[in-house]
Order: structure tokens, then sequence, then C-alpha cells
């Protein structure tokens, strides 16, 4: 690559001579300004966005998804399983349950699965419809949105908030502060209340919290994600989407030109223009769009949709309602601004030749993905065994002679029992004749586990020293498990038996 200066220019500023591997640099201008985009940007960034209120059907989808997501999340906690809490991820007992599935370290493999399906699963979501999950379910926006509606009810709309923040301070301005700012703190202390809820039982978090008896880990962590939820969606809000978010810089890898998206019809909208509604506007040259505005009014991260589609838009639909209001109100017909694809604005197509083009081959590949790794996953997860035998052999004494001319190996078993019905182990071997064991303190052929436990037990495997040569032999180690259901599985494992010279 080569080092060599160069100089491009950018929105027509004088930009500085950098290596070829260094982007350009915009030198100041004349009057010691940056450029117009740097300082419009500066700007944007520095500015406080003030969304205002909108009804429609969007609207009122995303309301439903803040109640059905947060009945879940503040909820899911507080069911019960067989007496115990039916989702909790049990770190300091390194155990995972999730109803009646109880998830070991040795699971992991079912976590990375699991992982790979979310993956999967926003690539096609995202193929399908661009950042869906971001304007409906995505937690900056569920709680931006608790915190906006509570912020509306106690300040008021967008332009009294926008008088009430210009306003010097007074009593009145400092007891409506103060008072979203305790709601607010509320709701972001039940939600780092609940969170840590999913990782120790909650009813004892619960007890613990009002007689102030709490750990200092679990204090910490409860401020910490109290204090992230406040920040987050009271005054981080459209930064954390427009800055921070990652999933905004790498979607435009995933949408074409078929992908459904909020989406300005500008053939049919320009050349705008505010205008009377008696007049005829199409005779008069005019678009649909009368430049209210309005869909800048109420996007949550201030955009302005008919500048085409941005890595900003979450696509919430909040314009779409704001402008279909519009269009109702002036007489033309809705749909200005909806969601659509981009080959249906140049190329003039309808909603269905639209949803035919859904399904083409990116989908149909990542649905076909999706689909095999689910099913696979699913069907893993309903056949696995729930009991795991994980052979150690005893490094202090591969094999040795023991009195009535046997010769002994010694081993540890690691005995995990995911399922939380106690179960009864009878143990035997074979690879070798004649081979006998012992399991456990007691040294019988017999051990119990009890349920979602594990349990590591002595293990000792004898043969009769004369009829086996000296050297390594493979023998197996057969467990059958006897559960209290009259249920029975059966393990085996592969081990060596070592017998001296």
């Amino acid at each position: 690559m080569s080092n060599e200066p160069v100089a491009q220019p950018v929105s027509g500023q004088p930009v500085e001579a950098v290596p070829a591997w260094q982007p350009p640099r915009v030198s100041k201008g004349r009057g010691g300004g940056s450029s117009p985009q740097v300082e419009k940007a500066l700007k944007d960034v520095r500015s406080k966005i003030y969304p205002r209120s909108v009804s429609g059907i969007f609207a009122r989808w995303r309301i439903i998804m803040v109640f059905v997501t947060q009945l879940i999340f503040y909820g899911l906690p507080w069911l019960q399983w067989n007496g115990r809490q039916a989702v909790l991820f049990d770190l300091g007992a390194r155990k995972f349950y999730l109803f009646g599935m109880v998830l070991w370290p040795q699971d992991v493999i079912y976590l990375s699965v699991l992982l790979v399906i979310s993956a999967f699963g926003l690539f096609l979501f995202t193929a399908m419809a661009g950042r869906l999950f971001c304007g409906y379910a995505c937690p900056q926006t569920v709680y931006t949105e608790i915190f906006m509606w509570v912020e509306r009810r106690i300040e008021g709309d967008r332009m009294a908030r926008i008088r009430l923040d210009e306003q010097p301070w007074s009593l009145r301005k400092f007891r409506l502060k103060a008072s979203k700012h305790i709601v607010w703190i509320l709701i972001a202390w039940w939600t780092g209340s609940t969170f840590i809820g999913y990782f120790a039982p909650i009813r004892e978090l619960g007890m613990g919290l009002l007689t102030l008896s709490l750990g200092p880990w679990q204090w910490f962590w409860m401020v910490f994600y109290a204090v992230a939820t406040w920040g987050n969606a009271g005054f981080l809000r459209e930064s954390v989407c427009k800055y921070m978010c990652p999933y905004a810089r790498f979607q435009s890898v995933m949408v074409d030109d078929d992908t459904f998206v909020v989406t300005y019809d500008h053939v049919r909208g320009e050349p705008r223009g505010g205008r009377s509604r008696k007049i005829d506007h199409k005779e008069a040259g005019m678009g649909d769009c009368v430049d209210c505005s309005l869909c800048v009014q109420v996007c949550p991260t201030g955009i302005d949709i008919r500048e085409g589609l941005q890595y900003m838009c979450i696509g919430c639909g909040a314009c779409v309602d704001a402008c279909d209001q519009v269009m109702d109100k002036m007489g033309y017909e809705p749909g200005l601004i909806r969601y659509t694809s981009g080959r249906a604005i140049t190329d003039r197509m309808t909603q269905s030749q639209v949803r035919k083009r859904m399904l083409r081959p990116r989908v149909l590949a990542y649905s076909i993905i999706l689909g095999a790794i689910v099913i696979a996953f699913i069907v893993s997860l309903a056949t696995r065994t729930t009991l795991r035998v994980d052979v150690i052999r005893d490094r202090g004494s591969l094999g040795r002679e023991v009195a009535g001319g046997m010769i002994e190996n010694v081993y540890r078993l690691q005995l995990i029992n995911t399922s939380e019905s106690p179960v009864t182990l009878t143990f035997s071997a074979t690879g070798l004749p004649e081979l006998s064991v012992m399991a456990g303190d007691e040294g019988g052929t017999t051990v119990k586990v009890d349920g979602a436990s594990n349990r590591l037990v002595p293990f000792v495997v004898r043969a009769p020293a004369g009829q086996v040569s000296s050297g390594l032999h493979e023998i197996e180690l057969h467990a059958v498990g006897h559960y209290d259901e009259g249920d029975e599985t059966t393990v085996v494992e592969r081990s060596s038996f070592f017998v001296p010279k």
C-alpha cells in the first residue's frame, strides 16, 4: 500500500494531505470553522430530542409489545415448577433451571447452539423486515417507551416539555422534574431487582431486600442494572440506537431492495410543500407531502425519513402513523410513508407484488438453515440422557495387586443426575474375565444420587491376577439408573484397566 499523501474533496471543503491508509481530514475554512456536515453532526449529538406522542396501528402494536415483553420479564422469575423457581440461572451451584430441564456446565453446547439460532433468526428477520426487532422488542426501545410515557404523563407532550426545559428553575419545575425521576428510579430499581432474580431465588431476594440483608455482590449488580436502566432509558435514549448499537452498523449488509422497511414514497410525495385543502395539488404540480414535519417530530431518533433509509431508523412506524393521520385530514390516500421495499417505490409495485418477492434466495437460505438448526436443537434436547457418568482414573495408583490374588484399579466417578427425580445406580464392568466392582464408600455395587445433583464417588474394579496379561486393557463401565417413577436408563463409559508386571 502506498503511503504517499493524497487529497480528496469532501463536501466542497479543502482536505489535508494524509497517507492513503488514513481517512481524509477536513481542513478549517477561512473563517476558522469546520465543514457544515461536521457541525450538523456535532449539533445532533448535543441536541435533545423531544418526540411527539402519536396514535395509530403501529403505536398500538408498540404498546402491546411493551406489555408482552414486560409481563414475561417481570413475571417469569415468580413462576414455580416442582417447588422451585421455574427459570433460575444458579451460577453458584452451576445449574440452569429451565422449567422441567436442568442444564449443567457440560451442557454448554446447548447455549452455543442457542446463540447460533439467535444469530440466524436476526439475519432472517433483518433480511425480511429490517430493524423490526429494534422498533418493537429491543429492551432499549421498550424501556425508553416506558420512561417517555411517564415523562408525558408528568411534564406533558412535546411542546410542554420544551417550554419546561427552557424555563428558569422554579418550584413547579423542580416538582415536575423530581416526580419524574422518582418514578424513573422506582421502575429502574424494580427492573434491576428482577434481573438479579434470574440468578438468585427471587423470593429470598425480596426478603433480603426488605431486611437489607443482601450480599455485597447482590447489592452491586442490583444497583448497577438499576442505574444502567435509568441512564439508558432516561438520558441516553436515542444515542444508544444511533451511536452505540452495533446492529445499526451492520444491518446494511443484510438489507436489500426487497426488504420491508419504513419508506417514504418520494415519487408520490415530491415536490413537497404547504397548501390549502381546497386546491387540487396535482394540478398545481405538487406532491402529496405537505411538509408538516410531523414525521420528524414523532421520530424517537429525530431523523427525517424523507431523506431516505438511514441506519438510525429503528423501524418503529411512528412516522407512518403520523403521516397517515395527515393524509386522512387532507383527504389523500394513506401510505405516503409505509412499510414497503425500495423496489416497490421505484417500480411502482403493489403490496401483494412486494410480498411475493420476500421469498427470495437469501430469505430461503436463512430459513432452511435456521429451521434445520432449530429441529436438531429440539431433537437433541428431547433425546438427551438425564444421567451423566464421567470416569476419572486415580493417577496415584494405576494398578496394584491386593489380597486374594486380585489386580485392583481405582477410579473416581463423577455422577450427574440432570432430572429432578432421585436415581439409584447399579454398576458393572465388562471387557476382562471375572471383573468385579465396588462403588462408593460402602463398597457395594449401587449408589443413589439425588435429583438435580451430582456426586463424586470412589470406584474400584478388580480382576483375577492369573487370568489377565500385563499391560493396558480396554474395559466398559455400565451404570443402570432406576428412577423413583419407574423409568430406567443405561450409560456405558469406556476406560482402561492396568495390570502391572
